[in-house]
C-alpha cells in the first residue's frame, strides 16, 4: 500500500488528534461472502479523501464520489453558538476544478448541504449519474441540477455500472442532545424554491450505500447512526465510517455487519477550515479507535487531500 500525502497534520491537529493519523495497508484480498474475488481479479484502487464525506474512490478509468463537498465556508457550526442556519450557500467552481475532473457515479447519503451543496456543479461537470432520494432529487432540480443525471433510489437496488456495483440501503442521522434531534430535518414532496441558505437544505433521507470495486467491497457511511436491520449479517472489506452519534453506535455497527478488515474515519475534520489546511478534528476520534480496534480491525486516518491505495 503506498500512500501519498499533501500536507502533514499541522501541530494543533495533531494534538488533537493524538496519534489518530495513519493508513496501514489492506492485507490479501477481499474475502466478502458475496462476491467471488481473488489475488487474481484485485485491481489497484485509490481513495482520496476531500474532507466531511467527500471522497473519490478511483479503479482504472472508473471513478465513484460520495458527497462531493470541497466548497468549505464558515458557518459556525463548532463553536459553542451552533451553525448560522442563514449561512448563504456558495460554490467554488475554481476549488471544484482544481481536484475534480470526471465521475461515473455520486452517491448522495443525505441532503445536508456540507453533503450536497456542491452536487449540482459536480453532476453538470462530470455528467454522472447521481444516486440520492426523491427529497434530494426535488432540491437537486431546484439548484438547476439536469434532470436525467438524477437517479431516485430508497435502499434495496442493486445497481451495476461499468467496472463497479453500488448497492443501495436506508440509513439513518445521527442524532444528538437531550432530544435526540439533528440539525434541519425534512422532506420535499415537491421541487422546492431554489435553496438560498443552508438550513434549506434538509436532510431529506439518509443513505448508506455499498461500492464494489476493484475486488473490494467498501461500506458508506455518512454519519455515525445506521439501519440495523438494513446492515445485519453484512460482509464487507471497508467500512467509511464517522465518529459521533449516539454513545455506542460504531460498537453495534461492528457487532451488526461481519468483522471487517479496515475502518477509515470520515466526517471528523472541523469543516469551516479551508480544504487545503490539514485536517482538524472536530472531536477525540480515540472513542471510535477504541470501539474499531478491539473487534481486531485495523483504523485508518487520511488527512485532507491524502490517497490510499490499496
Amino acid at each position: 500500500m503506498k500512500v501519498s500525502r499533501r500536507g502533514m497534520l499541522a501541530g494543533a491537529a495533531a494534538a488533537g488528534a493524538a496519534g489518530v493519523v495513519g493508513a496501514v495497508a489492506l492485507e490479501n484480498h477481499s474475502e466478502a461472502a458475496t462476491t467471488s474475488t481473488s489475488q487474481a481479479t484485485r485491481e489497484p484502487l485509490e481513495l482520496t479523501w476531500f474532507g466531511t464525506h467527500a471522497w473519490q474512490i478511483r479503479c482504472g478509468k472508473s471513478v465513484v464520489l460520495t458527497d462531493p463537498w470541497l466548497t468549505r465556508f464558515h458557518t459556525g457550526t463548532f463553536t459553542p453558538e451552533g451553525a448560522d442556519p442563514k449561512t448563504k450557500l456558495v460554490i467554488k467552481p475554481d476549488v471544484i476544478d482544481r481536484h475534480l475532473s470526471t465521475a461515473d457515479a455520486i452517491l448522495v447519503h443525505h441532503g445536508h448541504y456540507d453533503h450536497m451543496a456542491d452536487v449540482p456543479y459536480v453532476a453538470k461537470k462530470t455528467r454522472a449519474t447521481v444516486l440520492c432520494t426523491e427529497t434530494h432529487a426535488n432540491m437537486l432540480r431546484a439548484m438547476k441540477t439536469p434532470n436525467d443525471l438524477l437517479s431516485p433510489v430508497r435502499g434495496g437496488e442493486y445497481l451495476p455500472f461499468e467496472g463497479f456495483t453500488i448497492e443501495v440501503f436506508p440509513s439513518l442521522h445521527s442524532c444528538g442532545g437531550k432530544r435526540h434531534t439533528y440539525a434541519y430535518p425534512g422532506y420535499r414532496y415537491e421541487v422546492p424554491p431554489r435553496p438560498r441558505v443552508i438550513e434549506d437544505l434538509v436532510e431529506g433521507g439518509t443513505l448508506a450505500f455499498v461500492i464494489t470495486i476493484g475486488g473490494l467491497r467498501i461500506l458508506s457511511l455518512s454519519t455515525a447512526n445506521f439501519d440495523p436491520n438494513a446492515l445485519r449479517g453484512l460482509q464487507v472489506d471497508i467500512v467509511l465510517a464517522a465518529p459521533g452519534g449516539e454513545p455506542g453506535i460504531t460498537d453495534r455497527l461492528l457487532q451488526t455487519i461481519k468483522p471487517v478488515r479496515k475502518v477509515i474515519a470520515t466526517h471528523w475534520d472541523d469543516f469551516d477550515k479551508p480544504l487545503d489546511d490539514p485536517g482538524i478534528p472536530w472531536t477525540d476520534l480515540t472513542p471510535l479507535r477504541t470501539s474499531v480496534e478491539k473487534t481486531g480491525a485495523e483504523f485508518v486516518v487520511l488527512d485532507h487531500l491524502q490517497q490510499l491505495n490499496l
